[in-house]
């Protein structure tokens, strides 16, 4: 398998909207993605596995802190490394700290997050819609701030 992480490009908006589409029940529209992929402040990354788009993350990063707005893994793409190596190239921006939501149901993300660094910092209750679900607020510490 041959997997590549690349910056998202508006011509690949079409492959993320079929991403949204096959994972969310409340997928991003293709106008969304494209307004993230032209905001100065966010950065989307595509997977590609054999040369086909497997996944994708994007986060937004304000004053050296990173927020995930999504991570989403094709179905025939999942427990193949394809999260994991999303999330470890995002963890190369230039941030202090980069926080996600989670359901609290998807104990696979959970633990992926987990082995990655991040904790549980809080609950977000009735955050999710589709089914309604708390999300759990996670963490990761990239640098320390001097004081």
């Amino acid at each position: 398998m041959d997997l590549k992480i690349i910056t998202a490009t508006p011509n690949d908006v079409a492959d993320i909207v079929k991403i949204e589409q096959a994972c969310f029940a409340t997928p991003w529209t293709e106008q969304g993605i494209r307004e993230s992929i032209e905001n100065e402040n966010t950065r989307l990354y595509l997977a590609l596995v054999d040369g086909s788009a497997a996944g994708y993350i994007g986060v937004q990063i304000f004053s050296g802190e990173g927020y995930v707005t999504n991570v989403a893994t094709l179905p025939e793409y999942r427990r193949k490394g394809v999260a994991k190596a999303l999330i470890e190239r995002t963890l190369q921006n230039e941030m202090e700290l980069l926080t996600l939501e989670v359901r609290e149901s998807n104990f696979a993300a959970i633990s992926l997050y987990s082995k990655l660094g991040f904790e549980r910092v809080g609950v977000r209750p009735h955050f999710y819609r589709n089914p309604v679900e708390n999300a759990l607020l996670m963490t990761i510490k990239l640098f320390e701030q001097s004081e």
